[in-house]
């Protein structure tokens, strides 16, 4: 995202100062922010690209505060409190991982079914082997 402000004018020679693909203001040099950067968990996991993943890493952090919260109060045992919590991550984290998965491998069939089922509607229109096309008695049967 590249802000341009007009209300300061900026001398040719500074511009030449940053690199390319930057916006001088004042004495700094602004990037723009690349579209195709995206956060990494761990180092492998790109949150953005795999479908799940940054919804599965939310509420994972959210059942893990519910869980070690929730222990802590009953028990007040600290250590005890964060394995219970570490546990409540991985458990709502996978367990939301697998519904989510679920779901999309079930929207992907449906849309895979209607995207066929919208190709024969148009290759079969108009033609005798249309199923919604009503058969006249002057038209042969087969049955």
């Amino acid at each position: 995202m590249i802000i341009l402000i007009d209300e300061f004018e900026v001398p040719s020679q500074e511009v030449n100062k940053c690199k390319k693909e930057t916006i001088k203001y004042g004495s700094v040099c602004i990037a723009p922010k690349r579209e195709d950067e995206s956060f990494k968990l761990l180092g492998f996991l790109d949150v953005k690209s795999v479908p799940c993943a940054r919804e599965s890493v939310l509420y994972g952090s959210l059942g893990s505060l519910v869980v070690g919260l929730g222990h802590f109060v009953a028990t007040s045992r600290v250590r005890r409190s964060c394995d219970f919590a570490v546990g409540g991550f991985i458990c709502t984290m996978l367990g939301y991982w697998f519904y989510c998965r679920y779901n999309l491998a079930q929207h992907r069939i449906r849309q895979r079914m209607l995207k066929e089922g919208m190709r024969n509607k148009i290759l079969f229109e108009g033609s005798s082997l249309d199923p919604e096309r009503k058969q006249t008695g002057n038209e042969r049967s087969d049955s």
